[in-house]
């Protein structure tokens, strides 16, 4: 594989938790969130699909919630403490063997800051939520990356830990690999291989395919 594309909520930054803690405080006044609901249907949406999924489309204070929720976020991990140390290993162990991205439904503030303090603001590529018109499970976040890579899907591997996500990278060509720890595997079955974690090892095998 030539590049490896990784999602970020839940996959890079171990923060799906405190995803749904935030989108439920903040959805309480105009329709409450239940954990279940979060982990069972918004759970690898992009923020901005999130809301519209749960609220409605065009729903008056989708934009002040969605900066509600940027700011509740950094808040809470934009010290980079949800990027666990075998992650930040594995990352730093791709580079300069890979071209690395990220491709995310968070707002890139919130993406630029989560990297820059857990030291690994090393990707070539970052596609964000402002980036796409559309989140996943559509592929067009994947699709964005691989043509600013200049690389096909077919030497691409992509990591994630949702089905959106699973969805979006299969259907942009890609291999994918998904991470346990958001969803229950049996969720995850599109995708080419389940792993237990990313950490060096699981960098190592992709690079060598």
């Amino acid at each position: 594989m030539r590049a490896l594309l990784f999602d970020f909520n839940g996959t890079l930054s171990d923060d799906e938790r405190v995803q749904c803690e935030i989108f439920r405080e903040l959805f309480a006044e105009h329709r409450p969130l239940s954990e279940a609901e979060y982990f069972d249907e918004l759970a690898g949406l992009s923020d901005p699909e999130i809301v519209k999924h749960w609220l409605g489309a065009d729903h008056p204070a989708a934009a002040q919630l969605l900066e509600g929720r940027t700011r509740l976020f950094l808040e809470r991990v934009g010290d980079g403490s949800t990027v666990a140390p075998d992650v930040r290993e594995a990352v730093l162990r791709a580079v300069g063997r890979a071209r690395l991205a990220v491709v995310s439904g968070a707002a890139r503030s919130e993406v630029q800051t989560v990297l820059r303090a857990a030291g690994i603001a090393v990707f070539d590529v970052i596609v964000s939520a402002e980036d796409v018109s559309r989140g996943k499970p559509d592929p067009e976040g994947y699709l964005r990356a691989l043509d600013r890579l200049g690389l096909p899907g077919a030497r691409a591997a992509a990591i994630e830990d949702t089905p959106p996500g699973v969805t979006a990278a299969k259907a942009a060509g890609l291999y994918c690999v998904a991470v346990l720890g958001t969803v229950p595997r049996e969720r995850l079955r599109e995708a080419d291989e389940i792993v237990p974690r990313l950490d060096d090892e699981l960098v190592d095998r992709l690079l060598a395919l």
